[in-house]
């Protein structure tokens, strides 16, 4: 049985895989992407939640989600499960990164999810 840390860690992940995808063209040197996670789960986690709207994501979590870089992305993706997607809906991780003006391309995959075109 997963702990709601775990819960809280692939939630993070999740949400710096799509990031991660804004990154891909600007070549920034990778950081280890675990050591970004309290960080996102502290300040991301409560906008991609499965219950709940979508709501606009704090000045707070932009700025930790912009700091992911194209290197995290295999880190985060690999921890998307079913089990994870039950917890964080990628709808709202992908809201969430746009509104944060990170482009997330359609087509991309994580998980089970793929994103729908705009």
């Amino acid at each position: 049985m997963a702990t709601a840390n775990t819960h809280r860690h692939a939630l993070a992940l999740s949400m710096l895989l799509i990031v991660g995808v804004h990154i891909l063209g600007n070549h920034k040197v990778s950081a280890n992407c675990k050591e970004i996670v309290p960080s996102l789960v502290s300040n991301c986690s409560r906008f991609v939640r499965v219950p709940g709207p979508k709501v606009p994501p704090s000045a707070a979590c932009c700025q930790v989600a912009q700091a992911v870089t194209v290197a995290d992305v295999p880190c985060f993706c690999k921890l998307i499960t079913p089990a994870v997607q039950k917890v964080i809906s990628m709808e709202k991780v992908v809201y969430v990164a746009r509104t944060c003006g990170l482009p997330v391309p359609p087509g991309t995959v994580c998980g089970s999810y793929t994103v729908p075109p705009n």
